[in-house]
């Protein structure tokens, strides 16, 4: 069974830094996509980085500049976000792609990628 544990999150300062890691266990094939979404008080989620099995990075156009997704060893993807905004307020899910499953139009997902069927718990990052 795939589980995704994240890490990191909390309080910053706007202009500030601060970085997210994500540990993948449980999968039994390789070449899965991982990435992260968010989801503000009262606003739907919204996908904000994604980067497949080779290293190609996408972002939404809200974050690009400003985030870096990596994914360091295959199973760990970390997410450096720098200059934050209020607007980057809200609760960041880890995800990853299931096999035989169609990624969707409403987030940026690079080549390869399927959809999104495992999901973290969550973590909450609270800009002031």
């Amino acid at each position: 069974q795939v589980q995704l544990v994240e890490s990191g999150g909390g309080s910053v300062q706007a202009g500030g830094s601060l970085s997210l890691s994500c540990i993948a266990s449980g999968y039994t094939y390789g070449g899965y996509c991982l990435g992260w979404f968010r989801q503000a008080p009262g606003k739907e989620r919204e996908g904000v980085a994604f980067i497949n099995a080779d290293g190609i990075a996408t972002y939404a156009d809200s974050v690009k500049g400003r985030f870096t997704i990596s994914r360091e060893p295959k199973n760990n993807v970390n997410l450096h976000m720098n200059t934050v905004q209020s607007t980057d307020t809200g609760v960041y899910f880890c995800a990853s792609t299931q096999r035989g499953t169609v990624a969707q139009s409403w987030y940026p997902a690079p080549p390869g990628c399927g959809g999104f069927g495992y999901w973290g718990k969550g973590t909450q990052v609270t800009v002031s």
